[in-house]
């Protein structure tokens, strides 16, 4: 089997977790990676045992063993470095959101097309196991038509106001921040489980901390800050946001999200209420589907390849009571991901697209001129 030659663009957190996964497929070799100046890229090719270290993309862009890029930068960096990815011939994987701008995020899905690579985003949430099963009970119809989408993703490491962190910054998250950051992958795993499409929303915001405390250098995700040498800052981005939604199908829904919710770290949550059943799956108890009914007891399916449809086999790796989390959903991304590299074929629906990645952005768009207008909005749509 032939070695994929792969390079990395920024190895902060998801950028190791990216690195870290690659490694698991075996036919990956990460030969490059990229950081903000040269010192920092060589200090970090090293620690990871890269081999190529650039403190400048472009001239990563320009190696020819290079031909697969992941885009793991901050947001405001992802519209540049992803055009230019494209326009240098590499096959793309970006993180989310695709850019801060619907316009951006167009150009971007419209040059993809053109130059005909092989693109994805890295909504890894879909590759879950019981996120397939549950996505193949609904494609069979199990819990009837879906009419009620309940779904939150809430998260407490910027509750107290000492809690700093770039993304609160417009012209480094964009416009919108727990919406953007978190929200989107709330939208894009309603829509592809259920395979439904917002339409409308109504949305409402708080900011919850209109100052904050910023440190005096710069800090990571999920560090704590004291109130020693901070500088005080207005917010202008929100910390928490619900949204009522409609669905293409008639369904309606609301999607709440929060970075200020004590105790709950990554809870991500969806709830299908369909006209035979519901279903509910928990990010931070991934193993199982909590199922619901009328007419007879509630029961939990557990992640057991024997238990579940066949078309979620592909998704599981262990025997049962063996869990899959978090890092083996990254796993699973780089795993379809890098079949379709290597077939020189599109990849299976579980990766998300620029197309979906675009319409995102049209989401974040009508739910900001929602909280200005104070009324329903309709989702553009693609």
């Amino acid at each position: 089997m032939r070695k994929i030659k792969a390079a990395i663009i920024g190895a902060g957190f998801i950028g190791k977790a990216h690195l870290e996964a690659m490694r698991r497929l075996g036919y990956v070799d990460i030969v490059a990676i990229g950081q903000s100046n040269q010192k920092h890229a060589e200090e970090y090719a090293k620690t990871l045992n890269i081999p190529k270290a650039y403190g400048n993309y472009m001239d990563l862009l320009q190696d020819e063993e290079i031909e697969v890029v992941h885009n793991c930068t901050p947001n405001h960096l992802h519209y540049e470095i992803n055009k230019q990815a494209l326009l240098h011939g590499k096959h793309l994987l970006s993180e989310k959101p695709l850019t801060l701008t619907s316009v951006e995020a167009k150009e971007l899905y419209e040059l993809a097309l053109e130059k005909g690579l092989i693109t994805g985003i890295n909504f890894n949430y879909r590759q879950f196991p019981m996120v397939q099963q549950l996505k193949n009970m609904v494609n069979d119809n199990d819990l009837g038509e879906i009419r009620i989408i309940r779904g939150s993703y809430l998260q407490d490491w910027l509750l107290y106001n000492t809690d700093y962190n770039w993304r609160m910054e417009p012209q480094f998250g964009g416009e919108t921040r727990a919406i953007s950051d978190i929200g989107s992958h709330l939208f894009d795993l309603v829509q592809y489980v259920t395979d439904l499409r917002i339409t409308e929303v109504l949305a409402d915001i708080s900011i919850v901390h209109p100052i904050r405390y910023k440190p005096s250098k710069s800090g990571v995700s999920f560090e704590v800050n004291t109130k020693d040498s901070l500088q005080q800052v207005d917010i202008r981005t929100e910390d928490y946001c619900s949204i009522m939604v409609k669905f293409n199908n008639g369904a309606r829904g609301v999607l709440t999200v929060s970075q200020v919710s004590a105790g709950k770290k990554n809870a991500l949550e969806i709830n299908l209420d369909g006209l035979n059943s519901s279903g509910t799956w928990k990010q931070e108890e991934p193993f199982k589907l909590q199922m619901g009914y009328r007419d007879k007891p509630g029961e939990t399916i557990l992640r057991d390849p024997t238990l579940l449809k066949k078309k979620t086999l592909p998704y599981l790796h262990y025997p049962s009571g063996h869990e899959e989390g978090w890092t083996d959903s990254l796993k699973n991304m780089m795993q379809h991901y890098y079949e379709a590299v290597f077939n020189n074929a599109a990849p299976t629906d579980s990766v998300a697209t620029f197309k979906e990645g675009y319409q995102i952005t049209l989401i974040n768009d009508a739910i900001i001129r929602s909280v200005k207008s104070g009324t329903w909005e309709n989702v553009i749509s693609v």
